[in-house]
């Protein structure tokens, strides 16, 4: 074999073995990141936030310092933004979320949320805060369907639920305006036979990008 021959080989071989170990290495991260999860990924975290300590400067008791509850949107934007710009931090409110920041009825988790925070926590006041570009605008059960039937829930199991009374597409529809959307739930709350009359209520839209708060007349 000619010298030219001896170092071509050699060089591919030794690019073969770089390239195998780069491989190698990939599949070792991967299959690291699907064995642990982003759940594991807490949980490792949290014991590291608790070794450290990091708690101290959020300790408080469970009675809301401004004897508020903010009912709100599940939106990841509004995670920090809406404390923030509430002016709100740890111990200072009940901060109530679910997707839309709705009461759907009358007796729903997140109205048994606000009696509770009304007759155990000494909550005074409520603000209904929507925001702007919500996800739970224009929702309805028809979309979910389709998603539904796609991660493998039957039309069997679907058409049973309805049988049993629950009407799915109340239950997931969201809403078309969100100021009036706003007013309702202010006005469910205002007129609940379990809230007493001095509780202040009042409706407000949030700006998902600025925190600009738009106070709705209910």
């Amino acid at each position: 074999m000619s010298n030219f021959a001896k170092e071509f080989c050699e060089n591919r071989l030794h690019l073969s073995k770089k390239h195998a170990f780069c491989i190698r290495f990939a599949l070792f991260l991967v299959s690291d990141l699907i064995r642990f999860s982003m759940i594991d990924q807490i949980i490792a975290y949290n014991k590291t936030f608790v070794a450290q300590k990091g708690y101290e400067k959020y300790l408080t008791d469970k009675y809301p310092d401004k004897k508020l509850a903010v009912l709100s949107c599940m939106d990841t934007r509004l995670t920090e933004l809406l404390p923030a710009a509430l002016g709100l931090k740890n111990g200072d409110a009940k901060i109530i979320k679910n997707a839309g920041g709705l009461v759907i009825s009358a007796f729903d988790s997140a109205m048994r949320s606000l009696i509770v925070a009304i007759y155990e926590l000494g909550v005074e006041e409520i603000m209904v805060v929507a925001h702007s570009h919500c996800g739970a605008c224009h929702m309805s059960f028809s979309h979910f369907h389709h998603e539904m039937i796609a991660r493998g829930v039957t039309d069997e199991t679907l058409d049973t639920i309805q049988k049993c009374g629950i009407d799915l597409h109340h239950w997931l529809e969201g809403f078309k305006d969100t100021p009036e959307s706003v007013r309702k739930t202010v006005e469910t709350i205002k007129t609940h036979p379990l809230v007493p009359k001095d509780i202040v209520v009042r409706g407000f839209i949030i700006d998902s990008e600025t925190g600009a708060l738009e106070e709705i007349n209910c």
